[in-house]
């Protein structure tokens, strides 16, 4: 296969490129000029795929040093294969220059198999295959929590939280929706953060496992047989039990009926139960803890959505900041204690309040 090669705004970065690819090729009998983007994502590393002899492929990843550091991703990618998971293999890696050779998971993403673009808007209940690719996930996070230990993974402590959750108030709420640093709706969130961030770090007993951070049918590949492998986990840390079931039925891109959330969860419930893992012993506190944790999760997820619009050039991101938001108000209509928030959402959105809190 020819195909055009990346584009690189850089020359002397394309060169090493060229010199690194030229180094690695033989070994692994890869073909030069069959080099193309296979996808980019929120960060600065972008990844390549390459084709290779007897109709191999293999991933290239692009991750300037200066702008994204690799260490974590080697080390995570261990991690994950010792806990038997599907994750990349890295076969050749060129730290100081930020080039790495990845064992190709395929093309297809769970998400790419849920539901074709047109169609995610009309999802509802899913289909038999559909449901099963959701226990195959709840199935590879149980493995993936099960390996966890502590002091190995970064930990998801306050501190991490706070600079999460400050991204809210910084860029969607000022930079994006124009309220000055000042203003009485940003001071206001102050105190609601700190309730959010208790009730995450002190649910079912503290629980801590490794976190994924952003595991979701995007980063979940589908191979020819079925089997899930997992991307993106360099931002792993050590915190919530709760935070990747939260990720995975909340998702950036796709939206399920609350029954089906339900459903899936209280399955990943029982599933980690059954393995021992500290998800506790009553499903509604367990639920609770879920949508606390998802809570602090939309709000991170719609700060970093203004940041990739406003700073980096990246709209299409803030373009599914209405999803988060809808999850954000579900969750604080749901419980008294967030009603305070509510009300400042609205009020950030500009909408009429539809509840009777104030402060």
């Amino acid at each position: 296969m020819t195909a055009s090669p990346p584009v690189w705004t850089d020359p002397a970065r394309a060169s090493a490129f060229a010199q690194w690819l030229a180094a690695v090729a033989p070994q692994h009998a890869l073909q030069p000029d069959t080099v193309r983007l296979a996808s980019a994502d929120a960060s600065f590393r972008r990844y390549f795929r390459v084709d290779a002899g007897a109709g191999q492929s293999f991933i290239i990843m692009d991750a300037p040093p200066a702008l994204e550091d690799c260490a974590p991703f080697v080390k995570i990618a261990a991690l994950m294969q010792d806990a038997g998971l599907k994750a990349p293999q890295v076969l050749a890696w060129d730290a100081p220059l930020g080039f790495m050779l990845l064992s190709d998971l395929g093309a297809q993403t769970m998400l790419d198999v849920i539901a074709p673009p047109a169609a995610i808007e009309n999802l509802s209940a899913p289909t038999k295959a559909q449901f099963e690719l959701y226990m195959d996930a709840a199935d590879l996070l149980v493995r993936w929590q099960l390996s966890s230990k502590p002091g190995v993974l970064p930990p998801y402590d306050d501190a991490l939280l706070s600079r999460e959750l400050a991204l809210f108030p910084e860029w969607y709420v000022g930079a994006h929706r124009g309220f000055a640093p000042d203003a009485e709706a940003i001071t206001k969130l102050a105190p609601l953060f700190v309730q959010i961030k208790a009730s995450n770090l002190n649910a079912l007993d503290g629980a801590r496992v490794f976190v994924h951070r952003d595991f979701m049918p995007r980063n979940l590949m589908v191979d020819q047989n079925g089997e899930l492998g997992i991307l993106d986990f360099q931002d792993a840390v050590y915190g919530p039990i709760t935070y990747d079931i939260a990720s995975l039925m909340r998702d950036a891109f796709l939206s399920w009926d609350e029954e089906v959330v339900l459903d899936i969860t209280v399955r990943y419930w029982q599933k980690a139960r059954k393995a021992g893992l500290p998800v506790g012993d009553d499903f509604g506190e367990f639920y609770h803890a879920v949508e606390w944790m998802g809570l602090q999760r939309h709000l991170k997820v719609l700060g970093i959505f203004a940041r990739l619009t406003l700073r980096d050039g990246k709209p299409k991101y803030l373009a599914d900041a209405p999803r988060f938001m809808k999850y954000a108000r579900a969750t604080c209509a749901r419980y008294r204690p967030l009603g305070p928030l509510m009300v400042l959402l609205d009020e950030i959105e500009g909408n009429e309040t539809r509840i009777g809190y104030t402060f």
